[in-house]
């Protein structure tokens, strides 16, 4: 995918999982090859050749005889995958006992990572539940490469591998807010850091989920790009009522309206929300993002348009700018 392409709020739909019965998920924690060329960027012929002339992986077998693999596996896999793109050979690596492989992955995460490495790093860092590692990790990558790529190139590409293992019951729900709420502090820190001067010809972006939509790290990222745009922003938030965005569309007569769903747990249907988001924000401009940008772009009701992806703001913003320059 192309930079700036990320579709908006594609990050994985925990609570679909939340009502699963425990033991159906403790069932699902296993990984096919596919699922380990997907979460290690290691190609499956690749490791199947690893597998057979280094014994790095031992799988399990169905009783079908297909081969399947546990989280303990894919965490080897990701370090040895560490050690490998940094120089190492795979028969050297192969001869290492787990410890002196962690060991080695730690001093090379002191280094500067390219986009997959750091990915890894993070999954390992989240893995072991360390806040410092994850925030060294970051903080380091926003210094060399800054907030925009990072989130684009890295944060968000590694939420979707979590997804991944969160659908195969590796990942917890402890784990997820664990790490959506590391993001969510150093997101919030990025918005924070922006300077902002009032400008006359800013424009005022007020940005919310609908009520039953907690997933927002997303709409905080849009926060953050709108900001440092240099326009004004109303940050409602999670899960606002209709009755609250009429209130503050009343009150503060935004501009521009971003909204989204993921989950969509809380709209049973979403074309006649949207009419009556329409109907309860006068002028303001619509930008929807999600699910239901889809639904929407098929059945737009006046005044509200799609956000498809990340640049699509971007570019909206860019166009703002060149109007009033």
């Amino acid at each position: 995918m192309k930079e700036g392409l990320r579709p908006l709020f594609f990050l994985p739909d925990f609570p679909y999982l939340y009502n699963m019965d425990p033991n159906t998920r403790h069932h699902m924690e296993r990984y096919t090859l596919n699922d380990l060329e997907r979460l290690t960027g290691i190609k499956s012929d690749t490791i199947r050749i690893w597998e057979r002339r280094y014994g790095i992986l031992k799988p399990e077998l169905t009783e079908t005889g297909r081969r399947w693999y546990t989280g303990e596996s894919l965490l080897r896999l990701i370090n040895i995958s560490l050690l490998y793109r940094n120089g190492s050979k795979i028969s050297v690596v192969a001869t290492l006992p787990d410890a002196e492989i962690a060991e080695r992955v730690a001093h090379i995460k002191n280094s500067e990572l390219e986009n997959d490495e750091t990915i890894s790093s993070l999954l390992l860092s989240m893995n072991k539940m360390d806040e410092r590692s994850v925030n060294e990790i970051l903080l380091k990558s926003i210094v060399s490469r800054g907030v925009e790529h990072v989130f684009e190139q890295v944060v968000f590409p590694f939420l979707e591998r979590v997804g991944i293992m969160w659908h195969t019951g590796s990942v917890s729900i402890a784990t997820e807010h664990f790490i959506t709420g590391v993001f969510r502090k150093r997101l919030l820190a990025a918005s924070d850091s922006v300077f902002h001067n009032n400008s006359a010809d800013e424009s005022k972006f007020m940005l919310f989920l609908p009520e039953g939509e907690l997933h927002e790290l997303g709409l905080l990222y849009c926060e953050y790009l709108v900001a440092r745009a240099g326009h004004s922003v109303l940050y409602l938030g999670q899960a606002t009522p209709l009755k609250a965005i009429r209130e503050a569309v009343q009150k503060w007569k935004p501009d521009f309206a971003i909204t989204s769903t993921l989950s969509g747990l809380g709209i049973d249907d979403p074309l006649a929300y949207l009419r009556e988001l329409r109907a309860s924000t006068g002028a303001t401009t619509i930008l929807v993002a999600g699910g239901m940008s889809v639904l929407a772009e098929e059945a737009y009701p006046p005044g509200v348009h799609p956000l498809k992806s990340f640049n699509d703001l971007k570019v909206l913003l860019k166009d703002i700018s060149l109007k009033v320059g």
